[in-house]
């Protein structure tokens, strides 16, 4: 098992310095600290409470769907961030180039690309060819968290399973209970 262990913190790092250094350019200096915002809380919740409001029908019920989705996720990460206790790349990894404000909590799982899945998923279920749009940014996001210094890519990956899951277990309990 230590093996095992071993072999998933260095490819981790290994892919982290390769995100985090290596790919640098001028255009993700740029775009990248901007897109990353998409999976934050107040561009979330403003979205979402947008669509709420001013939506009607089967939207505005997609809409709760993925805040409901979005509240589980987020209160799972919650959860887990403090359970875990993964500090983040910057505080373990030298030579970080990290965004001009570094966040104090917990790394993993990725509470930014938790919220993006938990939200994108629920609209890609519904109408599956939105995936062709969504699912590309809500990876940049992950990415961008990455690039910025602020997660490992396996606190990337855990959070997109997490949103995926989430949004999967709204959609079909609602349908269930609706």
């Amino acid at each position: 098992m230590n093996r095992v262990v071993t072999w998933v913190v260095t490819g981790d790092e290994q892919m982290f310095n390769f995100v985090n250094r290596n790919i640098k350019c001028r255009i993700f200096d740029v775009i990248l600290p901007k897109i990353t915002h998409l999976g934050g809380a107040t561009f979330s919740l403003a979205s979402l409470l947008l669509l709420i409001v001013l939506a009607d029908g089967v939207v505005r019920l997609w809409g709760i769907q993925a805040m409901v989705s979005l509240v589980v996720s987020h209160l799972f990460v919650h959860f887990v961030k403090k359970m875990y206790c993964r500090e983040r790349p910057y505080t373990k990894l030298s030579n970080v180039n990290l965004c001009a404000s570094p966040l104090k909590d917990y790394s993993f799982p990725s509470g930014h690309t938790t919220a993006i899945f938990s939200i994108v998923m629920v609209f890609c279920i519904h109408m599956p060819y939105l995936g062709i749009v969504l699912l590309p940014i809500a990876s940049l996001i992950g990415l961008s968290r990455i690039y910025l210094g602020l997660h490992f890519p396996t606190d990337c990956i855990i959070g997109a399973c997490i949103g995926i899951f989430s949004s999967i277990l709204v959609v079909n309990g609602f349908s269930f209970y609706f």
